[in-house]
């Protein structure tokens, strides 16, 4: 059975353009790497867990930031690695200066007995919706396409 994540696509409207809150993720292998690496707030549901809250932990640890608006159901996606992602979109405005990300534990450099402790997310970002798709993981763009289907009524590019 494939994994399942939950993730918020936060955006918000400015001078008629719809803007989306996407993250970098940290550590070594994600440095350096920017086109097609963005990714919405996201991670795994637990086993019984309700998917929204799911996207809002997740959103949280991987931000410092809760929203609170009413949540837009998207339709799931299916990324590379066959995980289906469910995705929700929040319309709430947040100062990605304020990230405070939680972190994770690898050993680095490889074979060097050393754990290292690194950012879940390393930065935080507002893209005009053009943009987002050429940042945002290939298989992502399908909801920034529903996004703008839904707020503008325009598929987009």
């Amino acid at each position: 059975m494939a994994k399942k994540s939950a993730g918020i696509l936060l955006y918000r409207i400015r001078s008629g353009d719809v803007e989306v809150l996407l993250v970098h993720p940290g550590g070594p292998f994600w440095r350096g790497k920017d086109w097609g690496s963005w990714s919405i707030p996201k991670g795994e549901v637990a086993p019984g867990e309700d998917p929204l809250e799911a996207a809002l932990r997740e959103f949280k640890e991987e931000t410092g930031h809760c929203p609170t608006r009413e949540a837009m159901p998207l339709s799931p996606i299916k990324q590379k690695s066959g995980k289906l992602v469910m995705a929700w979109a929040i319309e709430e405005d947040w100062d990605p200066s304020q990230l405070r990300s939680n972190t994770f534990s690898m050993e680095w450099p490889p074979g060097s007995g050393k754990k290292n402790e690194f950012p879940e997310v390393d930065e935080a970002r507002w893209f005009p919706v053009e943009e987002a798709m050429s940042r945002i993981i290939p298989a992502q763009k399908d909801l920034l396409k529903e996004l703008l289907l839904k707020v503008k009524g325009n598929p987009g590019s």
